[in-house]
This record gives structure tokens, C-alpha cells and sequence, in this order.
């Protein structure tokens, strides 16, 4: 059942997004599976022992060998002065 409702919510957002003519989002949604949202949720939280209890590791190194997908965190290579894109 979770999975039905999962596909309905996913082709619902695809829908609204070719209503607002963005194709390009339409086809990346489209392409978004449900076994993307663990790992998407494990990167999201900040704290690992929180994202281990939320996926139900007994062990915080299975939460961050498998699921966590966190590059590293780069500085921009210049300052912007004005603090606005050009």
C-alpha cells in the first residue's frame, strides 16, 4: 500500500510540474524511486546517532557506510562583493 501511495504522490508532483511547464523537474521526479528516501533522509539529518535511530541501525557505522551520501562542504573560490550573483 505504501508503495501505491508513494507512486500516486509522485506522478501528483510530476503532473503539477508540467503544469507549470518545468519538463526538465517533471523528468527528474519521474525518475526519483522509492528506495531513494533512506538514504536521502540519513544525509539530511545532522546528527548520526539521530539518523541511525531513525532507520533502526543498532550500530551508527551501518547508517554512515551505507546510507550517508555527504560530500564535503567546499568555499566558494571568490568573494562576491555586491552579495549577488552575476
Amino acid at each position: 500500500m505504501l508503495r501505491n501511495h508513494w507512486d500516486d504522490a509522485r506522478e501528483a508532483a510530476r503532473l503539477r510540474v508540467i503544469a507549470e511547464t518545468r519538463p526538465d523537474i517533471a523528468e527528474k521526479i519521474s525518475q526519483f524511486q522509492f528506495k531513494d528516501i533512506r538514504p536521502k533522509a540519513a544525509s539530511e539529518i545532522l546528527d548520526i546517532a539521530d539518523a541511525s535511530l531513525l532507520l533502526g541501525h543498532s550500530e551508527e557505522e551501518i547508517t554512515k557506510r551505507v546510507y550517508r551520501r555527504i560530500g564535503a562542504i567546499a568555499k566558494p573560490s571568490k568573494q562576491q562583493s555586491s552579495g549577488t550573483l552575476h
